[in-house]
């Protein structure tokens, strides 16, 4: 099985020892063998969540 080629990107970032276990701990809830993955995953919920409340308040211009 070919896996395909994804655009990644190594990055280091530094947490508390809180944020490492919970976003250990999500990770182990979503099934990622990663803690990268859970990352992705909160910015992109993040940046959709900004895109909808900036769309809300040109609305309301």
């Amino acid at each position: 099985m070919k896996t395909e080629k994804k655009n990644l990107r190594r990055i280091s970032i530094v947490v508390t020892a809180q944020t490492k276990g919970n976003l250990e701990r999500l990770a182990a809830v979503c099934g990622y063998s990663e803690i990268g993955r859970v990352v992705d995953k909160l910015t992109r919920e993040k940046m959709i969540a900004l895109h909808d409340f900036e769309r809300k308040e040109k609305y309301h211009e």
